[in-house]
């Protein structure tokens, strides 16, 4: 993201504070909520007068708005800096604990999804900590502050508002009975309610899923994920490289894999190691830290995949280093 669309974002989200009165008017008496509950009566057979008494027991939130707003002074992006937040000791010391507590379920989701344990289990620890950091939001109050104060993703958000009330008919439980991250994000995997609604399985055969209480579930969701988005058993992540020359016309092309690592050869791009090089689609990554040499990795297939879970370069190689400290370490 850059830097103007950053200061854009933070004033846009400045203004919808200040927009907010100090006594908030519940939501139910808004024309634009009542557009979107006579949308979910169309839609989806619900009932509008259930839906505006739901809208009428929550308020917006505030403290979300400020929550999802791009820091006013961003600063320069660094992997080393972002790496050290998640490479870290307590954190492999508990995904040691989460991965011996759990050893059955992740050997029998590697199993059915080919995703590999330290994979799984550093997903979790990413995102959760091992269920340590869920969130404490209630899901539609957050949801519904996002979707109708918070112009520059209202329409992402409505559509996982409109999930949430889906996934809680689904499930047969109170739409306000969620809490989650300040963006809706759910459970120890922290999966958005589409996502659960398209991804998460009952992995302990309990009858429901439920990412918050069933460590087994949320094992079997994230191999799930992976595996739907397109994870090859056994195949590569990355590779490291180097670099002779200017890379910047193959970092412009993004971290889809299109590139066979012959071609990028004749560009200036060389394996550390020719052992450690596969002859599959990769794209080149490189991961910058001021003041230090930027490192260089060819993504294949898979690191593709972890991205689908969240769309940055340093989130999936986070994932990879975690894992390899995790299988280091056990």
């Amino acid at each position: 993201m850059s830097l103007l669309h950053r200061c854009l974002l933070s004033l846009c989200a400045v203004a919808c504070l200040a927009a907010m009165p100090a006594a908030a008017r519940g939501f139910a008496d808004r024309d634009d909520v009542r557009v979107f509950v006579t949308e979910m009566e169309n839609r989806h057979d619900f009932r509008a007068d259930e839906l505006l008494g739901l809208f009428g027991q929550i308020q917006p939130l505030p403290s979300v708005i400020k929550a999802i707003m791009p820091p006013a002074d961003p600063g320069i992006r660094s992997w080393q800096a972002y790496r050290g937040r998640f490479i870290e000791r307590k954190r492999i010391a508990a995904g040691l604990r989460f991965w011996g507590e759990h050893r059955a379920t992740l050997a029998k989701a590697r199993a059915l999804y080919g995703v590999p344990e330290e994979i799984i289990v550093a997903i979790i620890g990413i995102e959760s900590i091992y269920g340590r950091n869920t969130g404490r939001f209630g899901t539609m109050a957050a949801l519904a502050t996002l979707a109708f104060d918070y112009p520059p993703r209202a329409e992402l958000f409505r559509r996982e508002l409109e999930a949430l009330l889906l996934l809680a008919r689904e499930q047969g439980l109170d739409p306000l009975s969620y809490r989650g991250s300040y963006a809706g994000a759910l459970g120890l995997p922290q999966f958005l309610p589409s996502s659960m609604r398209q991804w998460a399985v009952d992995f302990d055969g309990s009858g429901r899923t439920d990412l918050a209480a069933s460590a087994d579930d949320a094992i079997g969701s994230v191999a799930n994920f992976l595996r739907e988005h397109g994870w090859q058993q056994g195949e590569p992540i990355t590779t490291r490289v180097e670099i002779d020359g200017d890379p910047k016309s193959l970092i412009d092309e993004g971290i889809r894999p299109v590139r066979l690592p012959a071609e990028m050869a004749t560009m200036g791009v060389s394996p550390a190691s020719l052992a450690t090089v596969a002859q599959q689609p990769a794209a080149l990554i490189d991961l910058v830290t001021p003041a230090a040499p930027t490192e260089y990795w060819l993504g294949y297939r898979n690191f593709f995949v972890i991205t689908r879970y969240n769309r940055s370069s340093f989130y999936a190689m986070a994932v990879i280093q975690l894992a390899e400290a995790l299988k280091a370490a056990h």
